[in-house]
């Protein structure tokens, strides 16, 4: 992860706990769209509510825990 969300984000017994923070500004990512289920929208909607966070930077939180922790075989 960045070193910016080292502080903000940890992994607990396979838990990602992430750290409320308040609202700021964009972050520079380049921007591309992707299909996903409405489940998972809904998801990602009330943990953006619980933390403080907009779906765009939990996603990426998710997806860069997700590819730097998995394994291929």
């Amino acid at each position: 992860m960045s070193n910016h969300n080292k502080c903000e984000v940890m992994c607990v017994k396979e838990k990602l706990i992430i750290k409320k923070k308040s609202l700021k500004g964009e972050d520079g990512y380049k921007i591309f769209s992707i299909r996903i289920k409405e489940e998972t929208v809904s998801m990602l909607d009330q943990l953006s509510q619980d933390t403080n966070r907009s779906r765009n930077e939990l996603i990426n939180i998710l997806l860069e825990y997700a590819a730097k922790n998995c394994e291929v075989k």
